[in-house]
């Protein structure tokens, strides 16, 4: 029979942290106590919605309570990983908001942290795990709907002025640069379809030209890989226009060599203003799938994998491997 997870949170920095700990209660676990630095711009927002959740002034309070089993972080990612590292050595598992780090110096001591402890850390990349028509992407792709899949195409449009940003979201060190930050989620779901365990970064691309007042911003980058199992194109940036009802109309196109599907996942312009749009393109047939009522299993995947000590909601080397893939395009990307 499963039991849930008794949860705690580090760092509610970015808005991320509503879904990751929404999806977390949905599945039965509890949460009573939260820590965060300072009076982040989320925090009047989670004292509304979670008015049961404590906040406790150290964080040394959670990493000590051995009744808590996992620790959610979506702090500034700069310092994701150091908490992470300082949870998993208090004997607890991670959820961590993409990024999960943004160098590779903390990408290694992350390595060495699980090796020596054993725990889970893992990558929320919400892009995947939020988005049911990737999820049924993934059951079309398993039962061979279009072959051998050849490319992934994944886009990561954002809005600028969707809600107010805090200071660090502009600044290179903080966030970890556009192809880190928003860039993991694409990559990794390359990595997925792909099916594929390394990978060559043949062009990384970056560049900031509507906020010359802010350097360290970036609202475009590229990035086109080439996997041992497939390829892949993905395209960032920051250019969403105001009439859109979503904050970007982000896509994934795969192509297979016995046919392709094509995910609109939160709006299908001009026809639709909800998201989870799945269209399949094969031998046999041409059909749209509303998968609006697909349910999300990495949360449940997730709970069973802490309690059974299992990889299920997504493998270790997997979540390392998107994250290196990502640093390495951005440091790539930012020599030129």
């Amino acid at each position: 029979m499963k039991r849930s997870l008794n949860l705690a949170v580090l760092g509610i920095d970015h808005g991320h942290i509503f879904d990751m700990l929404d999806e977390m209660i949905k599945e039965g676990c509890h949460c009573n106590h939260f820590w965060t630095e300072g009076s982040p711009l989320t925090l009047k927002e989670f004292n509304k919605k979670y008015p049961n959740i404590k906040r406790v002034e150290n964080k040394s309070d959670i990493l000590i309570d051995n009744t808590i089993d996992m620790v959610l972080i979506s702090s500034i990612p700069k310092d994701r990983a150091g908490l992470s590292i300082e949870v998993l050595n208090s004997g607890k598992d991670v959820m961590v908001d993409k990024p999960g780090c943004t160098t590779l110096d903390q990408l290694e001591d992350l390595k060495r942290t699980v090796k020596k402890t054993g725990k889970i850390w893992s990558v929320n990349f919400s892009e995947r795990f939020h988005v049911a028509a990737v999820t049924k992407a993934e059951e079309l792709v398993a039962k061979d709907k279009i072959g051998k899949v050849k490319q992934t195409i994944g886009t990561g449009p954002h809005r600028q002025g969707n809600y107010e940003r805090p200071d660090w979201f502009y600044d290179r060190q903080s966030y970890g640069g556009i192809i880190t930050d928003i860039g993991s989620h694409q990559i990794h779901q390359f990595l997925v379809f792909t099916n594929s365990n390394k990978a060559k970064i043949n062009h990384a691309l970056v560049e900031n030209t509507t906020k010359q007042n802010k350097p360290g911003f970036q609202d475009f980058g590229e990035v086109n890989l080439t996997g041992n199992e497939g390829h892949g194109y993905i395209r960032l940036d920051w250019f969403t226009p105001d009439a859109l009802s979503t904050w970007g109309d982000g896509r994934l196109l795969i192509l297979g060599d016995k046919g392709y599907i094509e995910i609109r996942k939160y709006t299908d312009l001009a026809k639709s203003e909800k998201g989870n749009h799945l269209y399949l393109a094969n031998n046999e047939e041409v059909k749209y799938i509303d998968c609006s009522d697909v349910q999300l299993p990495y949360f449940r995947n997730l709970i069973n994998d802490v309690i059974n000590k299992t990889e299920t909601a997504c493998p270790q080397e997997l979540t390392f491997l998107s994250m290196e893939l990502a640093i390495k395009a951005q440091i790539q990307a930012e020599k030129k």
